[in-house]
C-alpha cells in the first residue's frame, strides 16, 4: 500500500476514471447564424456538454446566471441541468429538440456554411449522456454542476483534436461513427474531470477535497478495490493512518454521510450496475459483496434503492427498450 499522500490520490483518481462510463450519447454539430436562442431542458442522471467551437455565446443557467463564451471555450453540465445556449443575452431560446440514443444526428439552424470567407455565425458542438461513475457514484454526486472549461487551454492538452474528430465523425457520417463517438465521449469526459481535479483550488470541499486529503484517500481507495470486505470504521481509519474519531468527523464533514453508510451505497451501486448492465444472477452478485445469503442481500438493496434487486433488473430493461 503506498504511504505517500499523493500516491493514495493518483490511485484513486485513476479508480474514478477506470469506473466511468456514459451511455446513451447523442451527438449534434449545430451551426447557427448570427442570432441564436437554444434551450435545454433538464435530465437527471444525465450530463450536457457543449463544445463552442465558432463565434461567441452566452450560457444562462436556470436561476438565471450567465457565463460569456468565446470559441475554445466548453462547458460540461455533469448533473442535467436545464440551461440555454444564446448569441447574446436578448436573444429568445427555443426548445431544443430531443431524441433518444439519437448519436451522430447532425441538426442546422439558421445561417449556412460559408466557405472561404469569415461570416458572423456560430458552430457548437452538443452532447447529452448518461454519466455514469461506477463504484464511485457517492463522489459524483458531490462534483459541482457546472464545470467552464478552456479546451485549448494548457491543462487539457489533446482536448481539441479529439473534439475536432468528433466533429468530423458527426458530419460525415460513416459507417460505425456512433460507436467511435461513443469511445472518444468517455476520453473526453475523463479529461474533463482530471483537469478539473487538478486545478482545483487548495480550499476546495466534496469530490476534490475528498481525492487529495490523506485523511480519506487511503480508506477510499482501500474500499473502493474491496468492496466486500466486512469494512468496520476503525479498519478504514488505519488504512489512513489516523485515529477512529479523526478519520468519522473528516468522512462526515466531506462526504455528507457517514463511513459505514457509504460503504453500503458503494456495494449497492455496485450491484445495480452489475445487475442491470451486466445481467449477472443475484446469488453471485450478494456473494461478489459479501453477503452471506440472498436474503439478506436483496433486504440490503431494497432499503437502499427502494427496489428489489428483480425489480430494479425489469424497470431497467424496461426503460432501455
Amino acid at each position: 500500500m503506498p504511504t505517500d499522500p499523493s500516491a493514495f490520490s493518483s490511485d484513486l483518481i485513476n479508480e474514478l476514471l477506470r469506473g466511468m462510463r456514459l451511455r446513451g450519447v447523442d451527438y449534434r454539430r449545430i451551426q447557427a447564424g448570427p442570432a441564436f436562442g437554444l434551450g435545454f431542458a433538464a435530465k437527471p442522471g444525465h450530463a450536457w456538454f457543449h463544445f463552442l467551437a465558432v463565434g461567441n455565446a452566452v450560457l444562462r443557467m436556470e436561476d438565471g446566471t450567465t457565463y460569456a463564451l468565446c470559441a475554445g471555450n466548453a462547458v460540461f453540465i455533469s448533473h442535467g441541468a436545464a440551461h440555454q445556449l444564446l448569441s447574446d443575452t436578448r436573444a429568445r431560446a427555443a426548445n431544443r429538440p430531443s431524441g433518444r440514443r439519437a448519436a451522430g444526428r447532425r441538426r442546422q439552424r439558421g445561417g449556412h456554411r460559408n466557405r472561404g470567407r469569415r461570416h458572423a455565425g456560430h458552430a457548437l458542438f452538443s452532447g447529452c449522456m448518461e454519466f455514469e461513475l461506477g463504484s464511485l457514484h457517492g463522489l459524483g454526486k458531490l462534483m459541482p454542476g457546472l464545470m467552464l472549461i478552456d479546451a485549448g487551454g494548457q491543462r487539457y492538452p489533446g482536448l481539441v483534436p479529439i473534439l475536432t474528430t468528433m466533429e468530423r465523425e458527426v458530419s460525415a457520417a460513416r459507417i460505425g461513427f456512433a460507436g467511435i463517438l461513443a469511445r472518444l465521449a468517455d476520453v473526453v469526459a475523463a479529461m474533463v474531470v482530471r483537469g478539473w481535479v487538478e486545478c482545483a483550488c487548495g480550499n476546495a470541499s466534496g469530490l476534490v477535497a475528498a481525492l487529495r486529503d490523506p485523511r480519506l484517500a487511503g480508506a477510499l481507495l482501500a474500499l473502493h478495490q474491496q468492496p466486500g470486505r466486512d469494512w468496520t470504521v476503525e479498519q478504514l481509519a488505519e488504512q489512513c493512518n489516523t485515529s477512529r474519531s479523526v478519520f468519522a468527523e473528516r468522512f462526515q464533514l466531506t462526504i455528507g454521510m457517514t463511513p459505514l453508510r457509504y460503504v453500503t451505497e458503494v456495494r449497492m451501486r455496485l450491484a445495480s450496475q452489475w445487475l442491470t448492465l451486466e445481467r449477472l444472477p443475484i446469488e453471485e452478485v450478494a456473494q461478489r459483496l459479501g453477503y452471506t445469503s440472498q436474503a439478506a442481500f436483496s433486504r440490503a438493496f431494497k432499503r437502499v434503492t427502494g427496489n428489489t434487486p428483480g425489480l430494479s433488473r425489469r424497470l431497467r430493461q424496461s426503460a432501455a427498450i
